[in-house]
């Protein structure tokens, strides 16, 4: 029996997804689930608007000699789900970086593109073991919210500064104040020289020190091609979550012979930082839920006003009302079951909504609404107030 406050059962009641074995580690999002996930989706593509990424699609599936060349065939080939197209090896992508490359081998950037930024809410795939398969947080079909910069040696710094500096007030913005930061450096199984990995730490070491960052350091915990920085959130139980992340990269760039010309003419390597600011959208939304008890804040619930009228002659009032809300952006419907309006303000309460309206005969008589709050306080508005207010409280939540 799953604890009440866990995000599966927190899932079911809030009717947002479900899990079955047919699809093991896979989600079946329902719509109010999936008008979550789309909210979340925007927030951060809003985001990467503002900080001049271009968004791309890639493939799901790509041959053998792709990923042998990335260094995922021998690294972590056995995270991989394979496919046999004939003779051929092929593989679902467990991360969107090679597919970046080729599109940026293709654009044959100049040092006047540089810093080229690419995202992509990259669908991947990988093999994990089905014992450790848990809800949202362990799946094997997931999505990344994956960012890739290219850019010259000399703007390294600056960019991993402005990304770290950025994700205090992203995070605030969800309802985590709290965040930790760690340093992951080379694994004892890596691609790369020795001295590719120094100057990869020494650049990630100076913009941290630059951002003024505390890091807790972890030996032997970055990728296979570079180490990084996470960014680990603590919930209201206590709980670390790594969600962020950037890492620097010299090996991919060399392994896929990267090049952009400088102003000399001359070809030259860039560097590959790969980010992501909530790593997993399915698990950030598991970690959410906890985090909230289900009970999101007004701009990231999936509905945000139920407008519950008192009897028949106050429906086309509620209904109004409700037209009203949704042309000033809030997500509205009416409750105009014939239940008490005791089991309409549970039912709303169950399912996790900010806010009810209720209208009866002394409302539509006033031109006013009943405006109640999930944790039960309630007051009496004007229409326009009420409008105006329900439009402010679930418009999105101000990020700096």
């Amino acid at each position: 029996m799953l604890d009440e406050q866990d995000h599966r059962s927190l899932g079911h009641r809030l009717d947002l997804f479900h899990l079955q074995e047919e699809a093991p580690g896979m989600v079946f999002w329902h719509p109010r689930g999936w008008k979550l996930y789309q909210l979340l989706e925007e927030r951060v593509r809003q985001r990467m608007k503002r900080e001049g990424y271009l968004e791309v699609r890639t493939p799901q599936v790509y041959a053998q000699p792709l990923w042998e060349r990335s260094g995922h065939w021998e690294n972590f080939r056995e995270n991989m789900f394979l496919l046999q197209d004939g003779d051929r090896h092929l593989a679902l992508k467990p991360v969107s970086c090679p597919g970046h490359i080729e599109l940026v081998q293709r654009m044959a950037p100049s040092y006047r593109d540089l810093p080229l930024r690419l995202c992509e809410f990259g669908l991947v795939h990988r093999s994990e073991p089905g014992g450790a398969l848990h809800g949202l947080f362990r799946l094997r079909q997931f999505t990344q919210d994956d960012g890739h910069i290219f850019c010259a040696p000399e703007q390294v710094v600056d960019e991993v500064v402005a990304f770290a500096r950025s994700l205090k007030e992203f995070y605030a913005s969800f309802g985590f104040d709290e965040v930790q930061v760690a340093f992951s450096g080379r694994p004892a199984s890596r691609a790369g020289s020795d001295e590719v990995w120094d100057q990869a730490e020494e650049w990630l070491a100076a913009a941290a020190k630059q951002a003024g960052l505390d890091c807790k350091l972890q030996p032997g915990q970055g990728a296979f091609y570079g180490p990084k920085l996470e960014f680990v959130l603590k919930d209201r139980l206590g709980r670390e979550w790594q969600c962020g992340t950037i890492q620097l990269d010299l090996v991919l760039p060399e392994r896929f012979d990267l090049r952009y010309q400088e102003s000399s003419g001359a070809k030259v390597r860039p560097v590959m930082l790969h980010r992501a600011l909530l790593g997993s959208l399915e698990r950030f939304i598991g970690v959410l839920l906890e985090h909230h008890g289900g009970a999101l804040p007004a701009w990231l619930a999936p509905e945000q006003v139920v407008v519950a009228p008192v009897g028949e002659a106050a429906v086309d009032y509620a209904e109004r009302f409700a037209a009203s809300l949704r042309r000033a952006g809030c997500r509205a419907r009416v409750d105009a079951r014939g239940e008490s309006l005791s089991r309409k303000v549970l039912d709303s309460h169950q399912a996790g909504v900010p806010w009810l309206v209720v209208v009866g005969g002394r409302e539509v008589q006033a031109n006013g609404v009943r405006l109640r709050k999930r944790d039960g306080s309630q007051r009496d508005v004007s229409w326009d107030a009420g409008l105006a207010e329900l439009a402010a409280e679930c418009g999105p939540a101000a990020e700096a």
